[in-house]
């Protein structure tokens, strides 16, 4: 069944909703989500564009011939990746407000993948609230994080 998510960028310019079916996502690891996200890999959920609502249209990249990438111009938060003649697109996890909903089930562009990054289970962790010099900067502006 069905389940209405919101999910927008980072500054709140752009925001969507969408008809969500299932938890199974996927990590790309391909070198074109590497470079357009920065990352060593972008996890996706891929759903229907006619599923999906803008709430303030974002910006969108032609990171190649064959694809394109929604992101906020203002914030630069990547969005997603489509096909244009595809009826899906492709959702950044971490662009949905709820994003603990999803599990990856999958890997693609294995080609590209940087397996040191995959399993860092068993190194140190630290929580945000842990780290004195950030909770500082945080409560000069006035704010919490996150």
């Amino acid at each position: 069944m069905a389940e209405e998510m919101t999910g927008g960028c980072a500054c709140g310019k752009v925001r969507y909703t969408v008809q969500v079916e299932g938890d199974e996502a996927y990590l790309c690891h391909c070198r074109m989500c590497q470079r357009a996200t920065g990352s060593v890999s972008i996890a996706f959920k891929q759903v229907l564009k006619a599923d999906l609502a803008w709430d303030g249209e974002p910006d969108w990249y032609t990171s190649s011939p064959i694809a394109v990438r929604p992101y906020c111009s203002r914030c630069g938060a990547s969005l997603g990746f489509a096909y244009p003649d595809s009826a899906r697109i492709d959702l950044t996890i971490a662009s949905f407000d709820d994003p603990a909903r999803f599990r990856p089930t999958h890997h693609f562009g294995a080609e590209s993948m940087h397996r040191a990054w995959l399993c860092t289970s068993g190194l140190p962790e630290m929580r945000t609230e842990e780290y004195a010099p950030i909770m500082a900067k945080w409560a000069a502006a006035g704010q919490q994080p996150g």
